[in-house]
Parts: C-alpha cells; structure tokens; sequence
C-alpha cells in the first residue's frame, strides 16, 4: 500500500512548475502500478497548448473556470468544477483559463514524474528500466 500526501511531493523533482500551470505528480512510473496520478494548477489567464501524442490522460476538475479547445475537432467546451475530459483519441488541445483550475490528472502509460511539454505540446516517452529479478 501506499500513502502519500501532496506536501510529500510539494518542493521535490516531482513538482514542476512553468509559467501557466504547476503539477506535483502523487503516482509515477517509479511506483509501478501502470498508470500516474497527478493535481495539476493552470494558472488564471494562461492559454496552454497540449498535444499527449504518446499518453491517454484524463482530467478531473476539482475547482475553477475555463475552455478546453479541441484542435482536432473544432469544438469548445467549457470547464468547471465537476467536469472530466478524456484524451482518449490523442488530441491537439489547448486549455484557456478564466480562473485558476485545480485538476486531477491520471496518465497512461505513466509518467516518470519529471517530464514537462517540447515545443509541440507534447510529453517525451520516457521509460524506467525493468526492476532487477527479485525485486518486484
């Protein structure tokens, strides 16, 4: 089992921070369970392009406004607390913020915990290598 509490990630490698929005990644890659977990704040007035070319993500939105932007379909919808948006075909996107937004986010595969968007929105594959014979 494990139990871990956002102040436990709050300040480490784990915690990245870009000018519209900050995540403290709870679950990662490293504790091997097939999928991470992370809150994630975008920041009231941020315009963020993303594109998970490499992840399926869900988000959940725990508080705050704002407009996701399909890119692939035209299509705007608008976010609040309650709202779940499932990236599930891969899609261009971007997420206008009106007011803060607290999020949860889950990702599959997982991410390592360190990883932050290249020029094209996206995140980098990045793998740990297999745990050693008896260690699992």
């Amino acid at each position: 089992m494990i139990v871990r509490k956002i102040d436990d990630v709050t300040g480490t490698k784990n915690h990245v921070d870009t000018p519209g929005w900050y995540s403290r990644r709870i679950v990662t890659a490293h504790d091997r369970v097939g999928f991470s977990v992370g809150e994630t704040v975008l920041r009231a007035g941020s315009v963020n392009d993303f594109w998970y070319a490499n992840h399926v993500e869900a988000v959940y939105i725990v508080s705050g406004e704002g407009e996701l932007y399909d890119k692939d379909n035209d299509r705007t919808y608008e976010l609040g607390p309650g709202t779940m948006y499932l990236l599930n075909g891969n899609e261009k996107h971007q997420v206008r913020v009106k007011s803060d937004i607290t999020c949860v986010c889950v990702f599959n595969p997982p991410i390592v915990g360190t990883e932050v968007h290249d020029e094209n929105g996206v995140y980098p594959l990045l793998e740990l290598p297999p745990e050693p014979a008896g260690q699992a």
